[in-house]
């Protein structure tokens, strides 16, 4: 406890000191986004709906919820304190570029998902609920611009799976061929041992 003449550390020094470390939650970040990309990959709306109707439909669009949320917080985190990944002393000039260039293409491409998702439920007909329950744009009733939005949202999430892929890549080729153990960095320490 404290005392009389000792002040208490601010509201916002206490919720940092209870919080996990900036690189901590953006490793929990980065392995949870990567079982909703496999997923969003395989069970698009449509698939939902033909293997268990409205409820699978649900279940996908609580998925979604989860993801546009967790995606919206990297964004900001990359807004507010910029990259926490930095290139490696092993990087040659062209790899750290590319490093840079990966890095926020994904934060950003998962930002420009989540955008169009939202432009998506803008341009709609009828009312959208993210997650069955969360109204989160009023509907304009604008067909076209749905249709286009629509089509932009589905090539712009395969253009980010690319991008996905090509990040894992760089980051193993970096791993074997440097030697820098890209990996060990970003993932728990009880998997090191098999890296």
């Amino acid at each position: 406890m404290n005392s009389p003449t000792s002040p208490s550390p601010p509201l916002r020094a206490r919720i940092a000191a209870r919080l996990p470390h900036r690189r901590v939650a953006l490793k929990w970040l980065h392995w949870t986004m990567v079982p909703l990309i496999i997923w969003f990959l395989i069970v698009t709306p449509d698939v939902a709906l033909s293997i268990g109707g409205r409820t699978a439909f649900l279940i996908h669009s609580n998925v979604a919820l989860f993801f546009v949320t967790l995606s919206l917080l990297w964004f900001a985190d990359l807004m507010r304190r910029g990259l926490a990944g930095r290139p490696g002393p092993k990087l040659p000039p062209w790899a750290r570029r590319v490093h840079r260039w990966l890095h926020l293409s994904l934060i950003w491409g998962l930002f420009l998902v989540a955008l169009t998702g939202f432009l998506l439920g803008l341009t709609s007909a009828t009312q959208l609920r993210a997650g069955g329950f969360l109204p989160f744009a009023p509907p304009l009733g604008l067909r076209d611009a749905n249709e286009i939005i629509g089509t932009i949202h589905i090539y712009e999430f395969y253009l980010l799976a690319v991008i996905v892929l090509l990040h894992a890549g760089f980051h193993i080729w970096r791993h074997v061929r440097l030697r820098d153990n890209a990996l060990r960095i970003m993932v728990p320490r009880r998997f090191h041992r098999y890296l």
